[in-house]
């Protein structure tokens, strides 16, 4: 007899680029090291709030990993304060286009509704290591 296939949940996951994040902690390495190295106390400051907001960026695309993450029972977003689960039919998916200062940028919206409470996430680039128009086709095709 031959065995049946079975049936595996489609799991899916985006998450910050690892590059995008190395880079931060590099960035936050370097401009720690100028702040150590330097004479001036003015130069200090900068590279020290610089190094700051270096190990604020690392950490949170360390932490944050995977930032979206979907599955059969619906889509799972990782923030500093946990997992946040929305089942997929409580969730509307929409790619959003906007148009500032020259620049186009895309990203992801997920507007959730249960009775009076309401959420809504958006993910850009940087928070999925895709093109959110790219992700939202996905989501779309395994939506059940």
């Amino acid at each position: 007899m031959t065995p049946l296939p079975s049936a595996e949940p489609t799991t899916r996951s985006w998450a910050p680029l690892p590059g995008v994040v190395a880079l931060a902690w590099g960035l936050a390495a370097a401009a720690l090291l100028a702040a150590l190295l330097s004479d001036e106390n003015s130069a200090r400051l900068l590279m020290g709030v610089a190094a700051l907001l270096g190990v604020v960026l690392g950490t949170y695309g360390t932490i944050v990993r995977p930032r979206l993450r979907v599955d059969d029972s619906g889509l799972h977003v990782r923030t500093l304060t946990g997992v946040h689960d929305f089942a997929w039919h409580e969730v509307k998916i929409r790619p959003v286009q906007t148009r500032r200062l020259g620049r186009e940028s895309h990203s992801l919206e997920l507007d959730w509704e249960r009775g009076e409470d309401e959420h809504l996430v958006v993910l850009t680039w940087l928070d999925l290591g895709a093109d959110p128009r790219d992700v939202a086709e996905v989501l779309h095709a395994l939506r059940p």
